[in-house]
């Protein structure tokens, strides 16, 4: 899951200036399938100047609440799995000759990694439903149906141990599910404040890294309980959390999404809203009527002064954002490259292919060291004890990393051109694989480290990139659909535990290594290729400011006008 970030502020000043059909004015969809979905009814834009101060302070920080305990608790498998071993889920699966031993089997390891693998490609694909629902119902519904999966997640893991079904690795996956439904719903509330707007995104995005920690508080708490608290008991006690949500939805949270800035001008822009068929033609008196279509006009003019006021900048501070924007644009090296392109065109480009490719490697390898990071060490440390407390090392930086690298993305993301970030993405990526397959304990430190760092920093960059080379008008289809095949191809980790385990008898080396060379191979292709389009773009925009520049009229000597081209 990812970010992409929007300027509220630039978004006001594109509208303002231009025309309405640039794609830049479209509403930012998650939606990625497309336009399939029947029209929605035609609605008033809900500005967040029509709520007061406090109600939407009050949305925005229960929104981070309960982000924070359910967008994304699956990730925190890691610290999860130590308790189900413990509670011997799926031991059944093991041979007959090593039930009664406390030794971890192949089969037990491999359904345990299958509920994590499943969980998380659902996540992935879960984009669809969601961006359908988002955009067709607004986010109260889509809130309401994320908190109805959790129960259900919530349900079904508490009673497996008693149903006459594997009810673990369908838990797992309504866990995952709702998620996405109650994280993605709350990105619109980053316009009740466009000022601070990146500040509300950051909070969202920190708590959905820091969700992965509910997992290790429970686990903490298993232990100091001496194995008592359960997975039943703590999974009938967090069913507090999606009721909790559920009731936010209909007595807090907005019922439509708030909307952008550059909505809202629009709308208060556009002269044909002064006029209403539905309700205009029941009006016979024409004085009424035209007394009536006036105070929608005031109305409508009176809202960007409501907006001005929203957004507390003068016109020479909202100047300077439209320029830092500008400049944010011009530093990228790649904006604009496929905009104005259809879908299908935008698909079919390498731009697409390499960094498809690039994420469903890099989505792999990081799914796959979640799961089975202490069976890697295990093997590489010759050490049960040194693994475990590896493990637990990861289980509380796993999300401090999420928080704490929020403000280095922001920098790098904005004052770095796109080659450089997906340079630095790819030397992080070969550094990770390379600590990864050291036996060593600082390496192991180290790695982890650089891990929790780098898996926030890659699914933001993704997404900017994204954004910068496509465009809005088709970011949620294409977007979309690289995240979807990422998540789909990540089921291939289920062959690679198979692999790990019997070909290499545990040892997860050469897995690790096959990963490392097939990253480094896609990412130097794609680094590539970015630069040398980057720069044949910088190139062509040079070569078309010097013909403008010819076509400029110069003075003759005795006054008159003489074109240089003439």
């Amino acid at each position: 899951m990812s970010l992409h970030r929007v300027s509220s502020m630039s978004s006001y000043e594109h509208v303002r200036g231009s025309s309405p059909a640039r794609s830049e004015h479209r509403k930012l969809s998650f939606n990625p399938v497309g336009t399939w979905v029947p029209p929605a009814a035609k609605e008033e834009p809900v500005g967040a100047f029509e709520v007061s101060k406090t109600r939407r302070l009050v949305q925005v920080a229960t929104a981070v609440v309960y982000c924070l305990f359910a967008a994304g608790i699956v990730f925190g498998y890691a610290a999860l799995k130590p308790v189900l071993l413990n509670e011997g889920v799926y031991r059944d699966n093991c041979p007959e000759a090593r039930i009664s031993t406390d030794d971890t089997c192949y089969e037990q390891e491999i359904r345990l990694n299958f509920m994590f693998t499943t969980a998380a490609v659902a996540t992935n694909i879960c984009a669809l439903p969601v961006g359908t629902v988002l955009d067709r119902y607004g986010p109260r519904i889509s809130g309401i149906i994320g908190s109805l999966l959790l129960a259900i997640g919530a349900l079904f893991f508490a009673f497996a141990s008693q149903a006459p079904f594997d009810g673990y690795i369908p838990g797992y996956l309504f866990l995952a599910l709702g998620g996405p439904f109650v994280f993605i719903s709350s990105f619109q509330l980053s316009n009740t404040f466009p000022r601070h707007s990146g500040l509300i995104l950051a909070l969202l995005t920190g708590a959905f890294d820091s969700s992965s920690a509910i997992f290790l508080f429970y686990r903490l708490i298993y232990n100091a309980s001496h194995h008592t608290f359960a997975p039943q008991k703590f999974f009938l006690v967090y069913l507090i959390v999606p009721i909790c949500i559920c009731i936010a939805q209909l007595t807090l949270m907005p019922k439509n999404s708030y909307k952008t800035v550059g909505e809202l001008v629009t709308h208060a822009e556009d002269p044909a809203n002064d006029i209403q068929p539905s309700t205009d033609n029941h009006i016979d008196d024409q004085a009424r009527l035209a007394h009536l279509r006036e105070e929608r006009r005031q109305h409508r003019e009176s809202i960007v002064d409501e907006i001005t006021s929203l957004l507390g900048r003068k016109g020479e501070e909202g100047d300077k954002q439209t320029q830092q924007e500008e400049r944010k644009k011009q530093i990228s090296g790649v904006w604009g490259a496929l905009h104005g392109r259809s879908a299908v065109q935008q698909i079919r480009s390498p731009w697409f292919i390499l960094i498809t490719f690039f994420t469903v490697i890099q989505m792999t390898r990081i799914n796959y060291f979640v799961a089975t990071i202490r069976t890697q060490y295990e093997h590489l440390l010759c050490s049960h004890a040194k693994a475990v407390q590896v493990n637990n090392f990861f289980d509380a930086a796993l999300p401090l990393g999420g928080v704490a690298s929020i403000p280095m993305i922001g920098l790098v993301l904005d004052n770095t051109s796109t080659p450089f970030v997906l340079g630095l993405l790819v030397t992080v990526a070969t550094t990770i694989g390379v600590l990864g397959v050291l036996p060593y304990l600082w390496a192991a430190y180290a790695n982890i480290i650089l891990f929790v760092l780098y898996r926030p920093l890659y699914y933001t960059a993704v997404s900017d990139y994204a954004a910068k080379v496509f465009g809005f008008h088709t970011f949620g289809r294409v977007y979309g659909l690289i995240i979807c095949l990422a998540g789909l191809l990540n089921f291939s980790q289920s062959g690679l535990d198979a692999l790990t385990h019997k070909a290499f008898g545990g040892d997860p080396i050469p897995v690790n290594v096959m990963l490392l060379v097939l990253a480094l191979a896609v990412g130097v292709a794609l680094v590539g290729f970015v630069w040398y389009r980057s720069r044949k773009m910088e190139r062509d925009k040079l070569e078309d400011e010097a013909e403008g520049a010819t076509e400029q009229l110069m003075p003759e000597p005795n006054g008159e006008v003489m074109d240089v081209d003439r």
